[in-house]
């Protein structure tokens, strides 16, 4: 075989073997929704409403620990009164583990992709003054069968 022969073979195994590459890692991360009480069972599920019922009960050193690095480092970094006034803010507007957990079955849906995962749990509320919607939505990253909060 010529130089210039095996030059273009070698080309064009190199190219087919960078799609085949290719083709496995987009098979290996299919994007995954998971819906309603199946959350729960996934580990960004679990962490999510652990998280939700720390902040309730105003304990965020310890819901800081189930953040990323960065999360837990920026959360360490603000100074204490800020970190005070924060605490505060969220266990307001927080929810216990429970209502959490009773929200996320109603309207909860978690897309895992690859090593990133997207929780968006949406509630409807009809009252006398008519209807509104609250959407909370937080994403995860996941490093084995860890799930950790990130921004």
């Amino acid at each position: 075989m010529s130089p210039r022969r095996t030059s273009l073979v070698l080309l064009l195994l190199s190219a087919a073997l960078s799609f085949t590459m290719l083709g496995q890692a987009r098979a290996e991360s299919p994007k995954t929704e998971i819906q309603g009480a199946a959350i729960l069972d996934h580990p960004c599920g679990k962490v999510a409403v652990k998280h939700m019922g720390l902040v309730h009960a105003g304990k965020l050193e310890e819901a800081a620990k189930l953040g990323t690095q960065e999360m837990q480092d920026g959360w360490k970094a603000l100074p204490a009164d800020d970190r005070k006034m924060m605490t505060e803010m969220m266990k307001a507007t927080s929810k216990s583990g429970e209502q959490f957990s009773a929200e996320i079955k109603a309207g909860g849906l978690l897309v895992v992709e690859g090593k990133s995962a997207t929780l968006t749990v949406k509630q409807d509320h009809k009252d006398a003054n008519g209807t509104s919607s609250e959407t909370l939505t937080q994403r995860y990253v996941l490093d084995g069968a860890t799930c950790r909060i990130s921004r």
